[in-house]
């Protein structure tokens, strides 16, 4: 019987090692986050139902927790990882004869993990750290490192052949070798890079929703229950701009993110990057909140640089309507201490403070 194998993602060059193992076994490998509190690891467990057998071909079980905060549990076999590890590294040019991997962000999650997985199936070289450091990162001698953008903000990255980012909206002053991408625990890591796809990816937008079919997509839900239409297409829960003729994705934000204010629409996501590069913004959150008038407005929940000086509301509306159109100028400014994020620094919206 083929096992559900639950591994501490911690340890680095340990963690790897028990990987091997339990797929030398025939087994698959759930990566458990050690940062968990109690009640969240015991939800995860129960959603990935360590107990019961796994299929032939299945190599991962991924806790993600999706939109709403609840757990799930994405099944990636050994060919979906194998097809995501080389259609990266064809598309980065990965030559094991002079690169190496970097591996820092949470072995738990999609993002640090297929670092591994690339290493271990392209046969290149690889480091794995237990945890972000920037000196250590910075002194890793890799060539490639895949980040979040609030760890770029921390590093010098011109050691690096090649920054992979991920995880949430990207600043608009990226280094010239940092490479975006799009894609989740569903689709294996990121499948869009600099808004084209991977070999082997397509992409369609029924109306604003994004579909993703590629031989990465997971198997199937732990629960058994596959998100995947009849044809294999994956709706993402993504809103974006197909456009057919270029070849590239636009991605908008979350389908449920959206701010309807005055019959016109608003994605957070574009707002956020306007107002997270005017003065005196630390970090920026962007919302729609009921209102008589307008259905919905838009607020800005923003982290001051100084709370002593912090930004103005006619300040981040004239920053807005200098770069988009003046309806998604937000009507409201809510100074906060902090947002809540996800361990890869990801704006976890279903945690904001006062969200609708």
């Amino acid at each position: 019987m083929r096992r559900l194998v639950v591994v501490e993602a911690r340890g680095a060059d340990r963690f790897v090692d028990r990987v091997r193992r339990a797929w030398d076994e025939g087994d698959a490998v759930l990566p458990l986050d050690p940062r968990l509190p109690a009640p969240d690891r015991e939800r995860v467990l129960a959603a990935a139902r360590p107990n019961e057998p796994v299929e032939e071909g299945d190599a991962l079980v991924m806790a993600t927790s999706g939109a709403t905060g609840t757990p799930k549990a994405v099944v990636l076999t050994h060919d979906s990882v194998a097809a995501s590890a080389h259609a990266t590294s064809d598309r980065l040019g990965v030559d094991p004869a002079r690169d190496r991997w970097l591996a820092c962000l949470p072995l738990a999650h999609v993002g640090g993990l297929t670092v591994v997985t690339k290493a271990l199936h392209t046969g290149t070289p690889l480091t794995v750290h237990d945890g972000f450091d920037p000196r250590a990162v910075e002194a890793s001698g890799a060539t490639l490192v895949s980040l979040v953008p609030t760890m770029l903000r921390r590093i010098d990255p011109s050691g690096f052949r090649v920054v992979v980012l991920g995880g949430s909206a990207m600043p608009p002053d990226l280094p010239p070798q940092a490479v975006a991408t799009y894609g989740s625990t569903e689709t294996g890591s990121g499948v869009v890079y600099d808004g084209v796809p991977l070999d082997g990816v397509e992409v369609r937008t029924v109306g604003e929703e994004i579909h993703i079919r590629a031989p990465m997509l997971l198997r199937a839900y732990r629960d058994g229950t596959d998100p995947k239409d009849e044809d294999g297409w994956y709706p993402t829960g993504d809103a974006g701009r197909w456009d057919a003729a270029a070849g590239r994705l636009s991605v908008f934000g979350r389908v449920d993110d959206l701010v309807i204010t005055g019959g016109e629409n608003v994605w957070p996501a574009a707002v956020e990057r306007v107002l997270g590069a005017c003065a005196g913004v630390a970090e920026v959150a962007v919302v729609g909140r009921p209102d008589p008038e307008w259905g919905q407005r838009v607020v800005a929940l923003v982290v001051p640089a100084d709370a002593a000086a912090p930004p103005t509301l006619d300040a981040l509306r004239a920053a807005v309507k200098a770069e988009l159109p003046a309806y998604a100028a937000p009507r409201e400014l809510v100074l906060v201490a902090s947002l809540p994020r996800t361990p890869l620094g990801k704006l976890a919206r279903a945690r904001l403070p006062d969200r609708p």
